[in-house]
């Protein structure tokens, strides 16, 4: 059994950030029912690339759900929908600020129905204060709450990080959030609503650059591959390939010396502890490129897993969903011929359930009305279902 077996969740919120928090549920054994539209997620449009009319970007965050295709604003719906609010346990919702009451799906009308529910809406900017009816997209906020400021080569232009990280980020904080307000529910006998926002995800997620922004009131720095508070601690490049060295604790700067030969640079006061091995960084890492030139990246990173120094290459997406550690760790799985990424959720007695392909658009419309004890042709004639 899994440990949310026995949850039901209904999932109104669409593109990244909601679906991975459903996701997450759902792969902890919640029944994840996706509602959506006559025309679907926007995810399911969005590529290629698409296998067998699926798009990679609507599965890799839709699996072990059902799909009920329904329109929320036909009078017919309703009975449909509340049927499905009084046995539910949790509602996610991502819609535009104000959009969801008007809609007759807000957390008053909702709690009205079942006030055990917890209800949790995931905006871009919250839904209170000055930009609380402004859309949320993971591009805009990586700008502007900080991060691509602090991402980047140092001489070069402000980046994107290469995934919507804002958007995984809130999932996941929503996610913990259901998890914590359900538990409180046990106690109290009453649900709750949740208010997560992309903007406060991703301002928290700037962590020490963000603690260090705050002690010191000086401009934050892009450093490219480097770290701002760490040396070495960086990319470097070898006689073929660059690789990546992690120097993080005293302890491993003695280490990483001993393997390279290097006594001298262990002795030199310029780089006896982390502080001033980050005041004397151009020269440390002159001395550093200048010696792991000499080999190749293999050569090197033998030589750092061997002294117990972390130390990786910067590998291909490919390469990544191919390592040894992703096939022993069951990260790459198929269900029903859709490859997929796996579960990161490892529970030793109630591990994940990674059994139900991402649904195709209405799959479960017809099961579903059926379990509500509603006629599936009465409300597709009454235009309310697909």
């Amino acid at each position: 059994m899994a440990a949310l077996t026995g949850t039901t969740v209904l999932d109104l919120s669409r593109v990244l950030a909601g679906p991975w928090c459903c996701m997450m549920l759902a792969d902890l054994g919640a029944d994840v029912i996706k509602l959506e539209s006559f025309d679907g997620d926007d995810t399911r449009g969005l590529g290629p690339p698409f296998l067998d009319g699926m798009s990679a970007y609507f599965a890799c965050c839709n699996r072990n759900k059902r799909s009920l295709a329904i329109d929320l604003r036909a009078p017919a719906a309703r009975p449909l929908l509340e049927a499905l609010v009084r046995k539910a346990d949790v509602v996610v919702e991502n819609f535009r600020t104000g959009a969801a009451d008007a809609l007759g799906v807000g957390y008053d009308a909702l709690a009205a129905i079942n006030p055990r529910l917890v209800y949790c809406s995931i905006s871009g900017y919250g839904r209170d204060g000055p930009d609380a009816t402004r859309p949320g997209y993971d591009f805009v906020i990586q700008a502007e709450a900080g991060l691509m400021a602090i991402t980047g080569p140092a001489d070069g232009e402000p980046t994107k990080v290469g995934v919507a990280v804002a958007d995984l980020a809130t999932g996941q904080n929503a996610a913990t959030a259901v998890l914590a307000a359900l538990l409180q529910r046990e106690r109290t006998g009453v649900g709750q609503r949740i208010d997560v926002s992309l903007f406060d995800t991703q301002l928290a997620w700037l962590a020490n650059v963000g603690s260090s922004a705050l002690f010191t009131g000086a401009p934050t720095l892009r450093r490219g591959n480097a770290h701002a508070s760490i040396v070495p601690y960086e990319a470097f490049r070898a006689s073929d390939e660059a690789f990546v060295l992690a120097v993080a604790s005293e302890k491993l700067w003695a280490l990483a010396c001993d393997a390279m030969g290097r006594a001298d640079l262990a002795a030199d006061p310029r780089y006896a502890s982390n502080a001033a091995r980050v005041q004397n960084r151009e020269a440390l890492c002159a001395e550093l490129a200048a010696q792991f030139a000499t080999r190749t990246a293999a050569h090197w990173l033998a030589l750092f897993d061997a002294a117990g120094v972390p130390a990786g290459p910067i590998n291909s997406v490919g390469q990544a969903l191919a390592h040894p550690v992703a096939q022993a760790r069951g990260m790459r799985i198929e269900i029903d011929g859709i490859p997929m990424v796996g579960s990161p959720l490892n529970l030793s007695a109630s591990p994940p359930r990674l059994d139900r392909a991402p649904p195709r658009l209405g799959q479960h419309s017809d099961e579903i009305a059926g379990e509500c004890g509603l006629d599936a042709a009465a409300l597709r004639a009454a235009g309310a279902m697909r």
